[in-house]
């Protein structure tokens, strides 16, 4: 049959056979395999054979060519099919098979699909358990569940005789056994993703694959994107059974961090599309967190808080609150230990949730009276996200905002004398005190030296970002018309500093950016040719008035060989539209002109 089938597929699907580094005549597979015939493997387990090994990774290659047509597709799709029909589960739990069923299985029709997931759990469905625990069967699982969101485009009714339905029943058997199972489910590495995926299923959105979620250093903190999708009725009610199950084993969702990951998912998704039963979900939760024992007088939360596993479950649950909950936590637990708390190494990360949450509240008043008291602490203590969210929450709910500046001058030793103010900048940039920024051992007197910018870390970025959302900035700006012009080109062409510097000129007057453009005099040039400098200019060009603007451009058309032959500064020379400065400037003027009237017009109308 595997002949026929690649015979079949070399004629239409365009599968030919290819010989892999290393493998002789009878197939490289084979030695590492142990042989053309199925064997048992570690625990007894079946191992799908070398030459099929072979097969389904030409099929993988195969896919990855795409189709002329549907007819090429299906045709193909019904060939491997035929080939996988019998050994399903040993095809699933091979490595190379996993990954051609994960992306085969989205070319399928729903009847096929919930083909494949019945043999996979036999006819009473026990082989679902082990196939959704292991490290290639379970990705081939959460695929064929996720291929119910295809058939629900707003047509799902009248899509069930396409096989909608039968694919249903599958879905609905495989929530059977994992709720007749949950807590070796949830515990499970690998069969806790299967839950995951059925809770998004069940309640009608998907995030993106998990092969496709390892985020790199830029999308670290992004919040994965969410596709609704239409359900049918059944999974309206299996999904309210399956979160009845999780909650009956609310105890491992402190203990354990794979199963606290569950329950987040489960508070996301229901926050998501079911509102009302997030909120019933939250208040067992928190009943149950708060019911513990603990110490006489000591709230059980302040445990979980600081614990490596619940911390992440508390965080979601402070995230997702509704006002009320929130107040209770605050009043009834946390109140007065809100700076021990964020000193700790792990429960400073909740207190930064509670921090973000209660910015929309009169409860944060409370809040940040209680945690300016700790802030030299903190800081000592190296958790500055403590202190860039509560300067971002003072942004947002413009309050306290006042308070927050003094007690950074005075935490970085720079409140007094006043003429230290104009320092404050370089200081928060760097997280570092007055004294040992400047080299000073006296604590009064001004600056004998000038010191050049040369440290500015990540937090010290998003503290003055933040900052810069205040309604006073005059302190921030002061300090920086008081750096060099060196120091000012730094800062643009660092990855931390350019973002403070666009905030700081783009959110100020007229007045207040031609002062600093002044002091920028002779730095536009470097700044174009600089990868980060030449955005920091586009973004200073987007908000400055003609005047400025003419002056900007006056600098960079002396340099025009220069600007045209850099990799970055010639984008800057066609954004400015520097030619026609040199060559037509009445023109140019007109095009400014114009666009600075349509920019005050829609300011206005905005505002």
């Amino acid at each position: 049959m595997l002949a026929k089938t690649e015979d079949r597929m070399s004629q239409k699907g365009g599968v030919t056979k290819r010989r892999h580094t290393g493998e002789d005549e009878e197939g490289g597979e084979k030695k590492r395999r142990g042989g053309e015939k199925g064997e048992q493997g570690d625990g007894g387990r079946k191992l799908l054979d070398a030459l099929s090994v072979g097969y389904f990774r030409r099929v993988g290659e195969r896919l990855g060519e795409g189709f002329a047509d549907s007819e090429e597709r299906e045709m193909f799709v019904e060939n491997v099919l035929t080939e996988v029909k019998g050994k399903a589960a040993v095809v699933a739990m091979d490595r190379t098979g996993s990954f051609t069923l994960q992306r085969l299985l989205p070319l399928c029709r729903p009847d096929q699909v919930a083909e494949v997931l019945a043999e996979l759990g036999e006819e009473s469905g026990s082989e679902l358990k082990a196939l959704s625990c292991d490290r290639c069967g379970g990705h081939v699982v959460e695929s064929a569940v996720r291929q119910i969101s295809t058939l629900t485009d707003g047509s799902y009714h009248r899509r069930r005789r396409g096989g909608g339905g039968v694919l249903e029943a599958q879905v609905l058997s495989l929530c059977q056994v994992v709720r007749d199972s949950i807590a070796e489910f949830i515990q499970h590495v690998h069969g806790s993703h299967v839950v995951r995926t059925l809770l998004h299923v069940l309640s009608g959105c998907l995030g993106p694959l998990r092969t496709e979620t390892r985020p790199g250093a830029k999308g670290r903190n992004a919040v994965p994107q969410m596709t609704d999708f239409e359900i049918p009725t059944s999974f309206w009610y299996e999904m309210k059974n399956l979160t009845d199950t999780l909650m009956d084993n609310v105890n491992l969702s402190v203990t354990d961090s794979v199963a606290s990951a569950v329950f987040q998912t489960m508070l996301t998704v229901s926050h998501r599309k079911r509102p009302k039963l997030c909120k019933q979900l939250l208040k067992r939760i928190m009943g149950y967190l708060t019911s513990r024992s603990a110490a006489p007088g000591v709230s059980p939360l302040l445990v979980f808080l600081k614990d490596q596993a619940s911390s992440h479950l508390v965080e979601m649950i402070i995230q997702l609150s509704h006002k009320a909950l929130l107040r209770d936590l605050y009043k009834n637990h946390l109140k007065g230990h809100l700076v021990d708390l964020a000193l700790h190494s792990i429960a400073n990360f909740p207190i930064q949730r509670l921090t973000a949450a209660s910015a929309k509240h009169t409860m944060f008043l409370k809040l940040f009276d209680e945690l300016i008291q700790g802030v030299e602490a903190i800081l000592a203590a190296g958790h500055m996200g403590v202190i860039v969210q509560l300067a971002e929450s003072c942004a947002e709910s413009g309050e306290k905002q006042e308070d927050m500046i003094q007690c950074l001058l005075r935490a970085f030793h720079c409140a007094e004398p006043g003429t230290r103010h104009v320092s404050c900048l370089p200081l928060f940039l760097s997280l570092i005190t007055y004294e040992v920024y400047y080299h000073s051992e006296t604590a009064e007197g001004n600056i004998q030296t000038e010191v050049p910018l040369t440290s500015i870390c990540y937090h010290g970025s998003r503290l003055v970002q933040s900052l810069a959302k205040f309604k006073e900035r005059s302190l921030l700006l002061s300090s920086l018309r008081t750096q060099t012009p060196a120091d000012l080109l730094k800062l643009a062409s660092d990855p931390a500093g350019s973002h403070v510097l666009q905030a700081l000129i783009t959110t100020s007057s007229d007045k207040g950016r031609g002062k600093i453009l002044k002091r920028l005099e002779g730095q536009f040039v470097p700044m174009a040719c600089s990868r980060l400098g030449s955005r920091v200019l586009e973004a200073i060009w987007n908000s400055a008035s003609v005047t400025h603007r003419h002056n900007i451009a006056q600098e960079l058309v002396s340099c025009e060989s220069q600007l045209r032959s850099d990799q970055f500064a010639r984008h800057v020379w066609a954004k400015f539209a520097l030619s026609h400065y040199s060559h037509r400037r009445g023109h140019w003027q007109e095009i400014q002109s114009g666009e600075s009237k349509k920019r005050k017009l829609f300011s206005d109308i905005l505002e």
